[in-house]
């Protein structure tokens, strides 16, 4: 049974919604054991993930008391660092819908989302240099690809964090919702990813996710698969149907 994470599940979707709220939904290894779970599950039932936080919360970040006795051999295992990654390489993709604090762990959290939305409530940073320690969970790579180096550099090294508006101007989120809409907001960026072929979209993530210098040959050939595919064939008759019955009646 989930302590730390609630979870609820559908045919084409998972919502976690991170619910530690008495420490702002800070990242304990409990939480991190429940994510592993969940990246488990959707490893063999692929479908896609969408993360949120209770309280008007996403997550302030990893729990500090653990963190103060963490060791270098903790550092070494990456705890937070994999099921970060995990998460990111999902088969399909994975929605953050962030309000309020996203600081540390939990900035990184979403850093590792392929789609981030959020309130006007979202504070976002990395503050760890104050603490003594670096953003060592994604976000030294993972922030210069969302927002370039010169911004994540910035941030990183002033620790400074910022709102929801200089967010969306960045490109670290890409809309902005009222708290009471977020989750709907979601589900309709969801609703959008699960009306289109499953596997056209996990071959999509796949190409997204490879290294620059496996472009143009990583696209070719997952494009060959699909080109075999039966999806393919069927949605593109269908689509042609479609195409020839508006033309029919435009003519009419």
């Amino acid at each position: 049974m989930a302590e730390a994470l609630r979870i609820e599940a559908s045919d084409d979707r998972i919502l976690v919604v991170l619910d530690r709220p008495a420490v702002r939904n800070a990242i304990d290894q409990a939480m991190v054991d429940e994510l592993h779970a969940v990246c488990a599950e959707l490893e063999t039932a692929p479908r896609v993930l969408m993360i949120t936080g209770a309280d008007g919360v996403f997550a302030s970040g990893a729990d500090i008391r653990q963190l103060r006795d963490r060791t270098a051999d903790d550092a070494r295992r990456g705890i937070n660092s994999t099921v970060f990654r995990r998460i990111r390489e999902l088969p399909m993709p994975v929605i953050a819908a962030v309000d309020g604090y996203a600081l540390g762990g939990g900035a990184e959290l979403a850093y590792a989302a392929d789609i981030r939305i959020g309130t006007p409530r979202v504070r976002i940073g990395n503050p760890e240099t104050g603490l003594g320690i670096i953003a060592a969970a994604g976000a030294t790579w993972r922030l210069p690809e969302i927002i370039g180096h010169a911004r994540a550099s910035e941030l990183l090294l002033t620790g400074r964090i910022i709102d929801a508006d200089e967010a969306l101007a960045w490109g670290l989120l890409s809309s902005l919702h009222e708290p009471r809409d977020l989750l709907a907001a979601g589900n309709v960026i969801a609703d959008r990813i699960c009306a289109n072929g499953a596997r056209a979209t996990e071959l999509t993530k796949r190409a997204l996710l490879a290294p620059v210098d496996q472009h143009p040959a990583i696209e070719l050939e997952l494009q060959a698969e699909l080109f075999d595919s039966d999806e393919k064939h069927r949605r593109m008759t269908a689509f042609l149907e479609r195409r020839a019955t508006r033309a029919e009646k435009e003519s009419r």
